[in-house]
């Protein structure tokens, strides 16, 4: 029994599509905070049961029977998202899973400029430290995020960010085929993986560049300062701690944290990753 965590969020979706054509449904379980929104994979003959990284006693039940557990990296930064991870393992560990998996991220490191990566690290820490095999898939910087931070500037012919460096940006479809052909394949990779990207590391200059080709509609990138990107954010309505883990995320990049690419992913897959002009492409024509 292959048990995914967070089954019903962006990532932990598409793995668990994916895995379905690579094994028979009655080998995959799902950890979910609320049942009824994963009808659709229960009807497909996949056990669906409620769990929460802040309920020891319901991962217990969700991880039953386990032989692998995929811990989805929860959306939160700080000593709240690594206890949460911890109470995962702990429950992984005493489900008797023979593996325990965790989506971590290029760049994880204690000494990150992003807190994200500093908290994966961590986590990463706790997995050395449980006594049961791991694997830490090092994903790629997800391509939505930049999509995110494109904002409306398709429109406005400007986009204003911090300065920023090279990024692979990853697409959530590609990690998603990968992360279920690891799954599929217990034990191919032993602890961190080699980082998980797409085939580009691009700039946001790149991303007004690209912007540009597919809109027709010129886009100029400028640099807008730390201090006034930061309050932009907080008159937007984002608390002033998120604002300040976002500008960690451009201080990372420019000390090359998310440059890095590498062949893994293709080999994976068995084809090369989607590129950040096609999931912008994607995005800006649903606007």
């Amino acid at each position: 029994m292959i048990i995914v965590t967070g089954a019903t969020g962006q990532l932990g979706r598409q793995i668990v599509e994916r895995l379905l054509t690579r094994v028979p449904a009655a080998r995959v379980g799902v950890s979910v905070r609320d049942p009824q929104r994963a009808r659709t994979l229960a009807d497909q003959g996949v056990r669906v049961r409620q769990g929460s990284f802040t309920d020891p006693a319901g991962l217990a039940h969700a991880f039953e029977g386990a032989s692998q557990v995929l811990i989805v990296s929860v959306d939160k930064m700080g000593d709240e998202c690594v206890k949460q991870h911890r109470t995962a393992i702990e429950a992984a560990v005493a489900s008797g899973a023979r593996r325990i998996l965790y989506t971590s991220q290029m760049g994880s490191s204690a000494a990150s400029h992003f807190h994200a990566c500093r908290d994966h690290a961590a986590t990463e820490d706790e997995l050395r430290a449980c006594g049961v095999p791991f694997t830490a898939l090092r994903n790629g910087f997800y391509a939505t995020s930049a999509a995110h931070f494109l904002g409306n500037a398709a429109e406005s012919g400007e986009l204003a960010l911090p300065a920023d460096g090279p990024v692979a940006w990853t697409a959530h479809a590609d990690l998603a085929d990968a992360t279920a052909a690891i799954l599929a394949d217990e034990g191919r990779f032993d602890g961190p993986t080699p980082p998980l990207t797409a085939g580009q590391a691009l700039t946001f200059d790149d991303i007004a560049a690209i912007t540009t080709e597919i809109t027709g509609r010129h886009v100029t990138r400028t640099t807008s300062p730390g201090d006034q990107f930061r309050a932009q954010l907080v008159t937007q309505g984002v608390p002033v701690e998120t604002a300040d883990q976002l500008l960690g995320i451009f201080a990372a990049a420019r000390a090359g944290e998310f440059a890095t690419i590498d062949p893994t992913l293709a080999e994976l897959i068995g084809r090369e990753p989607i590129t950040l002009e096609k999931v912008l492409r994607d995005h800006l024509s649903k606007r």
